[in-house]
């Protein structure tokens, strides 16, 4: 298992977390547990307020809290034996105590702001005394950092620029990643969304990835599956994808720390688990994308790192990024500079050979940009 920076939280995280809808009512839930910790797992995401599953996840940590990452939100409770997304301050704050018990721990790592997926709701967390209670749990110390879950770019990016936020669950997946923000989560799997040709990166998403970067706030990843859509012969693409596909195109998205996976069984948490293991092959995504019907990432850098090796030794994956963070600002943040900076090789050692181009399988024109990049670095 290799393990990320989750921004500039100081937290390490393992690539692969688990995601919690699996470990709900499943006989096979304590098997699971045992077999991700196993794996190197350190890390899951708990939106639900299920009191049964806090219990659950409570023993399985039990001896090794300080090594395990939980993600667990703020804005949901348990009501009637039932989960309710709620906005209610009283409510919250009931539901947080009673989450804290039943996992039998006086600290979350990450406390999410669950399910804000409209500008307007994030002004009114923001302004309503959802984001100052955060606030306050987190100068206790009874969460750690804060963070905000999102389907919505747009949502997403007003709860960054705030500078309250240090963390964002997002969807990311090479199907939703083409649409553009919507406070309709369900167009992202609607059939209609799909029906006309779609090509690369819709530019509000990839402003939120560049943008975390550029601002060290980490991403965890949910519905890296599509809820499992993309795994199918029904795939919105038009046609499947591996786990470990879709394991790696979240993991090649700028400030991506964590996918957290959902799995039913312990079969379906193998498959994800795969991925630890798996060779370059099966994780390479960039023959079926080049291969789905309505879709085109031509011309836009994937961050695959296709275009290795370069004979002169530049990361031209790195450097493309540095360059692109920098476009989308206008200026070159001291960020982005220091990091280019630090780069063993740097654009200017290019000799335009051409061989990066070549391996590229989006026919980006990869000595432009290092050329591009020297230029706007100045060296």
């Amino acid at each position: 298992m290799k393990y990320r920076d989750l921004g500039k939280t100081g937290l390490k995280v393992s690539e692969i977390g688990l995601g919690c809808e699996g470990f709900i009512n499943q006989p096979a839930a304590n098997e699971m547990f045992a077999q991700a910790l196993a794996q190197g797992v350190n890390c899951m995401d708990l939106y639900s307020p299920n009191p049964d599953l806090h219990r659950l996840v409570g023993r399985n940590i039990t001896g090794r809290r300080a090594d395990f990452v939980l993600q667990a939100h703020l804005c949901t409770a348990w009501q009637n034996g039932q989960y309710k997304a709620t906005r209610d301050l009283t409510e919250v704050q009931q539901a947080f105590e009673l989450m804290l018990q039943n996992l039998g721990t006086d600290y979350i790592d990450i406390g999410m702001i669950h399910y804000v997926d409209s500008v307007q709701l994030w002004r009114q967390i923001a302004e309503g005394g959802i984001l100052a209670y955060a606030r306050e749990l987190k100068k206790q110390g009874r969460i750690r950092h804060i963070g905000v879950s999102s389907h919505n770019p747009e949502a997403a990016l007003a709860a960054v620029a705030s500078g309250e936020i240090e963390v964002v669950m997002f969807s990311v997946n090479p199907c939703y990643d083409l649409l553009p923000g919507d406070e309709d989560l369900e167009k992202l799997w609607a059939d209609e969304s799909y029906a006309q040709p779609l090509l690369n990166l819709e530019p509000k998403r990839e402003e939120l990835y560049e943008t975390c970067l550029r601002l060290g706030v980490g991403i965890t990843v949910m519905k890296a599956f599509g809820g499992g859509d993309l795994l199918t012969d029904d795939s919105p693409a038009g046609r499947k994808l591996t786990v470990c596909q879709c394991l790696q195109y979240a993991l090649d998205r700028p400030s991506v720390a964590a996918v957290m996976v959902g799995a039913h069984s312990p079969e379906e948490l193998a498959a994800s688990l795969h991925y630890v293991e798996a060779d370059a092959a099966e994780r390479d995504y960039t023959a079926a994308f080049a291969d789905f019907p309505r879709i085109s990432w031509q011309g836009h850098c994937m961050y695959c790192g296709h275009c290795a090796p370069c004979p002169q030794g530049i990361d031209i994956a790195a450097v493309t990024k540095f360059l692109n963070l920098a476009r989308a600002q206008g200026e070159i943040p001291e960020t982005v500079r220091e990091h280019y900076a630090a780069l063993p090789v740097t654009a200017s050692a290019c000799i335009a050979c051409g061989a990066c181009a070549r391996r590229c399988p989006f026919m980006v024109d990869a000595p432009a940009n290092m050329q591009a990049a020297r230029e706007l670095f100045g060296y």
